[in-house]
């Protein structure tokens, strides 16, 4: 099974209710991975530790166009759906822009004079991390000025082939990112805050997962902090409410120094042993 913990926006506890979730299945005995996504600002590892045991580059392909060779026929501009090639028949000038490339190989196909070679660019790093043994942290890193980080989250993912427990650590926002996060679970925990930009982004996520057809529930943290407008939304659209976590100073205080929840404070233990079971049910409607 695999359970994405995403959200509309950053700083509503993703990482605090993914972290904390792998650690209670950890100590339940449960053979678990936890994938950090959010690619361009990765951090589950500041709060669990493991020991490195492979890293692995993510690299793409792009073309490098011989000006000699080629005979300015246009063919692969016309090719490119993402308009990487910049071609201006007067002149005879042709370019590829490197950040727009999505390595699809269309240019090599519609290239009749093998005029186009492709060279490598790295894009990241795929981190595994051994906690113990059966579980471990897999860590997908974009390079500082990489264009997109998806093709690194989607390495990520594919680089976990065991069964068991996955927990997938998405970026923030509905955008591409989250989109090659959310894609591949079974089910989806959205964590919102009770406040007006809680709920403007969580309408927006759900929007999101309604059209990709994926179920999800909502986790409300820091409750107390702002109004009941989230509650009432939930109720209205008939979306179950996951979990509550207070809004607590203590809380604060521990994730703050990058200690996990159900390590400092054991009683909630219980309570993200009971979140799984509520998505394992969920899961199975």
């Amino acid at each position: 099974m695999k359970i994405a913990i995403a959200s509309g926006k950053g700083g509503t506890g993703k990482t605090l209710m993914s972290t904390n979730l792998f650690r209670t299945m950890e100590k339940e005995g449960v053979d678990v991975t936890l994938i950090d996504c959010d690619a361009e600002e990765p951090n589950v590892a500041e709060f669990i530790s493991g020991k490195i045991i492979n890293v692995k580059p993510v690299v793409c392909h792009i073309p490098v166009i011989d000006a000699q060779k080629c005979v300015f026929c246009g063919k692969c501009h016309e090719y490119c759906s993402y308009h990487a090639i910049i071609f201006l028949p007067p002149t005879r000038f042709i370019k590829v822009v490197e950040d727009l490339c999505h390595d699809c190989g269309a240019c090599i196909e519609a290239c009749k004079f093998d005029s186009i070679d492709q060279k490598e660019k790295q894009l990241g790093l795929i981190t595994t991390y051994s906690c113990n043994k059966n579980t471990k942290i897999i860590e997908g890193r974009a390079n500082i000025g990489i264009y997109s980080p998806v093709p690194v989250i989607k390495e990520a993912i594919k680089s976990n082939a065991e069964s068991g427990l996955t927990i997938l650590d998405s970026p923030p926002g509905i955008s591409c990112p989250f989109i090659a996060t959310v894609y591949n679970a079974d089910f989806v925990v959205l964590v919102t805050e009770p406040t007006p930009f809680g709920l403007n982004d969580l309408k927006l996520s759900a929007e999101t997962l309604r059209k990709l057809n994926k179920p999800f529930g909502v986790i409300i943290n820091r409750a107390g902090l702002g109004n009941r407008d989230v509650y009432v939304w939930l109720e209205e659209n008939n979306i179950p409410l996951l979990m509550e976590i207070k809004f607590d100073r203590e809380i604060a205080r521990i994730y703050s120094r990058g200690k996990i929840l159900v390590d400092e404070m054991p009683d909630f233990n219980n309570l993200f042993v009971k979140l799984f079971k509520t998505i394992c049910n969920l899961n199975k409607k």
